[in-house]
């Protein structure tokens, strides 16, 4: 069109001769065709333009595409103005080169042409875009037409003056100009019918236009609710779901009004619709009957699903009262069995553990469908809760007892919404521990059952030897398994920690054994068993309140060999516990024991005979000794005669628990409780050993009189 346009500003003049403006209306005559042709590819090209401005996305392509329109509409516009306007000139200067007859004859030719294009069957209506290049066109044809109103009346005036002058053709040139005039108001009336026409054509495809695309748009938000809406899968969602699937369905009914509407005013367009138009109407009017029947086809199998989900609700429903019903037949069986009197042998306990493995048997088959029927439930959310280890319970290192694990809760991460789930969730629930506890005890009873059987054979004896082997095999001690028990180191443990401790370890009892067993190791009866009484009842042949022989051997043997000191000042020998004394001056402590009938002190990493020690340490009996001082300091006068030795000794009566073979008590020595041989506690005060004389005396500093340990061992029965 560029090139055109510069064609039509480069055409040459006008020319003056007749000839030559003959042949350059000739040449805009084939323009005006070649002109004609392209309208089509014009038409086209805005009709791609338009529908591009329509799919912008962004507003800066919208006022692009718009510009890029506007540009084209006004090129066109302008090369048929110009095209218009050179014709009109050139027919008017061969008006006036004197031709009439070709100027009368070029007129009566254009509104030849132009009359059957405005003629009333001439269908105008169609869709919106091609009523409106129809009313384009006719714009532009009116306006040539208003234009070409001038050479009418030009060659009116010429007709007049021609018919002054001349008589000859005065009539025929007469007949042509009325003839002239005749079709030109027909041509006049005939634009403005068809204006009329397009005027009321725009109207309906205007009303078309609204009603197809507003009835688009409708089906297109049910379609989005049909067609992707999600079906809830909970009662009280589905139904609100169902209530708004009706309403969408009466709002589509509802539709069918206006698709008619709009197929009755489609084919009334058709009915005086341009060639051009007929497979756009056709096409909207199948594309609104076809989107109607495919939403309707969603609404449809929405519907059923719906429908489906009800009537799975209804049979969720019935199952779950079903279930309800069998729960509840169930536990009431449960509660009439628990009533029962307990079985008195073990063989009727165990026909009815039997009974109820059956029980649990069936209970474990029916808990898929519960299962299946809580499907729909929620899970809850379990926040881990952190404990703070100042926070935490005390446990002991080892459990006393042996618990079972405690089995999960069934159906506990469930959150149901409805009361009927959440009924038949606790439900089963309570059934289910009432079942685990009736198991629990039947199992509990036999084992009771079972017990008192063996407890009927029990013997006390037997039970402590084998105890005595376990303890054995274990490589432990005595006293070893006493302070296991004795956490508290209090030198007594309770009968419960005890049985507990037997109980939780592998040692084959049980507990009615272990009772009866406490019982026996409580000789007093007070609740609790020291060490006295723990090895009295598992040496009945050893007397846990004498004094073991070695310890008294060794006390003897000490008073002996200390007695034989002749020193002024006597060589101090200090006992401070069974088996361990201080001699001399010396802070160190050391061990005493007999050797193979040898009393032997603890030397370094030796063993040493006290005689000899003795010698080595007590000034009196150092070999090679002549300095007189030493003997005035030493020696006593001659002829003096020997004093007794008082003995004493730090902690003689010794308590149970000594530094050496009994577990630390929290308490300090001189407040540690020990047992007198009356069986009653005293607390015995620390004295140092004396050498009184050569008759050795055992007493006890103080003013009490009580008669010293190794005696009232001597009177103790064996």
């Amino acid at each position: 069109m560029t090139e055109v346009e510069q064609t039509l500003d480069t055409h040459k003049e006008i020319a003056v001769s007749h000839e030559e403006i003959k042949q350059q209306l000739t040449e805009q005559k084939e323009f005006q065709k070649l002109l004609r042709s392209k309208r089509p590819m014009y038409e086209a090209t805005l009709k791609s333009g338009r529908g591009l401005h329509e799919r912008a996305q962004t507003s800066h392509d919208r006022q692009h595409v718009e510009n890029l329109l506007a540009e084209l509409k006004d090129t066109w516009d302008t090369i048929s103005g110009k095209s218009m306007e050179r014709q009109h000139k050139l027919e008017e200067a061969l008006l006036f080169s004197g031709r009439f007859t070709d100027a009368l004859q070029a007129l009566n030719d254009w509104l030849y042409r132009a009359e059957p294009q405005l003629a009333e069957d001439v269908p105008v209506g169609g869709d919106k875009e091609m009523v409106n290049n129809l009313i384009d066109k006719h714009k532009a044809f009116q306006k040539e037409l208003g234009k070409r109103a001038g050479c009418i009346r030009t060659l009116k005036r010429s007709v007049r003056d021609l018919t002054r002058s001349s008589t000859a053709d005065a009539h025929w040139l007469q007949e042509q100009m009325d003839e002239l005039e005749g079709r030109w108001e027909a041509v006049c009336k005939l634009s403005v019918s068809k204006q009329d026409r397009l005027e009321a054509a725009l109207q309906q495809a205007e009303k078309f236009d609204g009603l197809v695309h507003s009835f688009m748009e409708r089906l297109t938000e049910a379609e989005r609710i049909l067609k992707y809406g999600v079906i809830p899968e909970e009662e009280e969602g589905l139904l609100a779901f169902h209530k708004q699937h009706e309403e969408s369905i009466g709002a589509l009914q509802a539709q069918v009004m206006e698709l008619q509407n709009i197929q009755c005013l489609g084919e009334e367009i058709l009915a005086s619709c341009h060639p051009d138009s007929i497979i756009t109407l056709k096409s909207w009017i199948s594309v609104t009957k076809t989107r109607y029947e495919e939403v309707q086809t969603w609404a449809q199998q929405q519907g059923q699903k719906i429908q489906a989900g009800l009537t799975a609700l209804e049979a969720e429903r019935e199952e779950v009262q079903r279930l309800l019903d069998w729960i509840s037949s169930a536990e009431e069986s449960l509660n009439l069995r628990d009533h029962e009197p307990p079985p008195e042998t073990t063989e009727q306990n165990q026909e009815l553990i039997e009974q109820h493995t059956i029980f649990m048997e069936e209970l474990n088959k029916k808990f898929p469908e519960v299962e299946h029927a809580t499907k729909s439930c929620k899970h809850k959310s379990i926040s881990k809760q952190h404990v703070s280890p100042s926070k935490r319970p005390l446990t002991k290192r080892r459990s006393t007892l042996k618990l079972q694990p405690a089995a999960p809760v069934p159906l506990e991460h469930l959150d149901p919404q409805t009361p009927e789930l959440s009924q038949l969730v606790s439900q089963w629930q309570k059934l289910w521990l009432l079942a685990v506890a009736r198991q629990i005890r039947l199992e509990q009873q036999q084992q009771t059952l079972k017990e008192m059987e063996e407890f009927a054979k029990f013997d006390f004896n037997i039970w402590r030897k084998r105890y005595m082997l376990w303890i054995s095999h274990l490589k432990s001690r005595i006293l070893d398994v006493f302070r296991s028990i004795d956490r508290d180191q209090d030198g007594r443990i309770s009968q419960k920690e005890f049985v507990d401790y037997v109980l939780a370890s592998k040692f084959p009892t049980n507990s009615l054994e272990m009772n009866a067993v406490a019982n026996i190791f409580d000789m007093n009866s007070d609740g609790f068993i020291d060490y006295y009484e723990f090895v009295s009842a598992l040496h009945p042949s050893r007397d846990p309140y004498r004094r073991t022989l070695d310890a008294d051997q060794i006390n003897e043997e000490v008073s002996r060999q200390v007695s034989q000191c002749n020193c002024p000042k006597r060589f101090e020998v200090e006992q401070i516990s069974s088996n361990r004394y201080r001699f001399g001056d010396s802070q160190q402590l050391r061990m005493v024991r007999i050797l193979r009938s040898t009393l032997m002190v603890r030397v370094g990493g030796g063993w040493t005979a006290l005689d000899e020690f003795l010698v080595k340490n007590d000034p009196c009996r150092v070999k090679g000794r002549t300095n007189l001082k030493i003997k005035e300091k030493y020696l006593s006068p001659a002829g003096s005669t020997s004093k007794g030795l008082t003995v004493s000794r730090s902690n003689s009566s010794l308590s149970l628990y000594s530094s050496a073979s009994a577990p630390t008590s929290p308490m300090t020595r001189k407040a540690l409780l020990h047992r007198s041989f009356s069986g009653d506690r005293c607390i015995r005060p620390r004295s140092s050993i004396a050498a009184l004389g050569s008759d050795l005396q055992f007493t006890t500093t103080g003013d009490d009189n009580s008669p010293s340990p190794s005696d009232e061992a001597a009177r103790l029965p064996t």
